[in-house]
């Protein structure tokens, strides 16, 4: 039989890093001011904090419903090792291994309590210099992101695309829609780089391209950034394709500019004005709640004296396809020979072993 003792300590640590007090009190606490009649008066503020709310009971109940299971248990091990009853031993052995497992699941779920995790992500994807090589690396990324979406039971969808000049893509946008979609892609933020045997090349000679990966969490428009009509300036222009030829006889690219921050951003993927200019907005709320976001982390970082690296010095994983096969995030140490499915989606175990390292080499 599993050491039944291992895991109920590991139930304790993570029962404790969980605060269920402290989510129970939140509960009453959100209860309390949605009993009140002007808690509805902010219709898109109130549907936030319920949405929070459910999200929190759901995390206790778990919780507390594993918490249930453990107790039962350990009743049972307890007795079945005072009766020296080895009847019980398969099925007591297969409940630990569940319960171990659903400890596993919790302890990840604690990795995703940044106060953004939960939310949609927005991707980018752009390609370092190089030309085509860099360009064609920067849209096998763009596929993976969107497999990897498609795996994990993610809505994807491509809000803008820059092509390249030969082939693949200068920079892309893409909107990640679920619950922790921010949480798991805040993992692959930096420079990932890729060695192989280019296909653009007549001496078949190796190349190393690399692609700068940017993650943003959505903004919360209802809460989160307020942006004056006055502050923007909106052009609309005609969908390009490679080497820039324009493929569509109608205006509904748009372009956005924020003049206070200076930020440009644009769309060209869907067929109507509206919508490209309602994703534009989506991307230019989560930038500058991002500026926002950027600008307390430089004055904390002032205050303690730590350098911030810039974008592209922060090279985080490589994938070497020649002269032998590996994968490896530079940070966690994770490896894995399966370029293959790794460049197919199979990027969660990658993800994960990159949250896990967080947290300890905190």
């Amino acid at each position: 039989m599993p050491d039944h003792k291992s895991w109920l300590i590991a139930f304790l640590i993570l029962w404790c890093d969980f605060d269920v007090s402290g989510k129970q009190y939140k509960i009453s606490d959100i209860e309390i001011q949605a009993s009140d009649p002007i808690f509805w008066d902010d219709s898109k503020l109130a549907q936030s904090i319920m949405m929070e709310l459910s999200d929190l009971k759901q995390a206790v109940q778990a919780w507390t419903g594993l918490e249930n299971r453990s107790n039962n248990l350990r009743e049972l091990v307890k007795l079945a090792l005072d009766e020296e009853d080895d009847s019980l031993v398969d099925s007591l052995t297969s409940d630990i291994n569940d319960i171990d497992q659903e400890l596993s699941d919790r302890e990840f779920d604690l990795l995703l309590s940044g106060p953004n995790d939960e939310r949609n992500a927005i991707l980018a994807v752009h390609a370092g210099a190089g030309g085509t090589e860099s360009q064609d690396w920067a849209q096998m990324l763009l596929r993976m992101y969107l497999r990897w979406a498609e795996r994990a039971r993610y809505t994807a969808s491509i809000i803008d695309t820059s092509p390249g000049d030969e082939a693949g893509i200068k920079s892309a946008y893409i909107s990640v829609e679920g619950k922790y979609a921010y949480g798991y892609l805040r993992a692959d933020r930096g420079v990932h780089r890729l060695v192989r045997i280019s296909p653009f090349d007549s001496d078949h000679a190796r190349h190393t391209s690399f692609a700068l990966i940017e993650v943003l969490p959505e903004a919360d428009d209802a809460i989160d950034v307020v942006i004056n009509p006055d502050d923007i300036r909106i052009d609309v222009f005609k969908a390009s394709g490679h080497g820039g030829q324009s493929v569509q006889k109608n205006s509904t690219a748009v372009r956005i500019t924020h003049n206070p921050s200076g930020i440009v951003v644009s769309c060209q993927n869907e067929r109507s004005q509206f919508q490209n200019k309602e994703y534009a907005m989506k991307v230019l709320r989560a930038r500058l709640m991002e500026l926002e976001s950027k600008k307390r982390d430089d004055e904390q970082a002032k205050l303690k004296g730590e350098h911030v690296a810039a974008g592209w010095g922060n090279q985080i994983r490589s994938y070497v396809l020649h002269p032998y096969k590996m994968i490896k995030d530079h940070r966690s140490g994770y490896e894995t020979s399966d370029t293959g499915g790794v460049l197919d989606g199979e990027l969660t175990p990658l993800l994960r072993a990159y949250l896990k390292f967080s947290i300890t080499d905190q």
